[in-house]
């Protein structure tokens, strides 16, 4: 199974990293703008206009790892998201990985390369550069 793997240094404290990846207000602040938290401790996402919905189960969070298993979407379902955190002598080293599609298809690959544009945004955020959703709510389909 084909994974997406990106990693960066980011000038930030592992505690801020974790928040942006770990949490639902940290997705709004540089991936989603239009994210709920569920009933069942889940975080659903809306791209498109909500034509689009990613519901994201929390399967473990500590101050080194964070990983969500996603639970819709036709390629999305079963694959999960992986933010390893290890902290350097004044940076931190955020090894991520959306694991376990199932095939290496175009939607992969564009997913790869969005992937990449999303890592410098939670980048920024962690940084306190400033940054916002790369997706808003009325964001039309790319």
């Amino acid at each position: 199974m084909p994974d997406i793997h990106h990693s960066l240094q980011i000038a930030a404290p592992p505690a801020k990293i974790a928040e942006l990846a770990g949490t639902a207000a940290g997705f709004q602040q540089w991936w989603a703008a239009d994210v709920e938290t569920l009933e069942n401790g889940a975080v659903s996402l809306g791209f498109f206009n909500r034509t689009t919905i990613y519901q994201l189960h929390l399967l473990e969070k500590s101050a080194e790892r964070i990983a969500w298993r996603c639970e819709s979407g036709h390629e999305w379902q079963g694959t999960d998201l992986v933010f390893v955190l290890t902290p350097q002598e004044k940076t931190v080293l955020l090894d991520f990985r959306h694991a376990n599609w199932h095939a290496e298809t175009p939607y992969f690959v564009s997913c790869n390369t969005t992937w990449g544009g999303l890592m410098f945004r939670l980048k920024n955020a962690a940084e306190g550069r400033g940054s916002e959703p790369l997706f808003q709510k009325s964001a039309m389909a790319y």
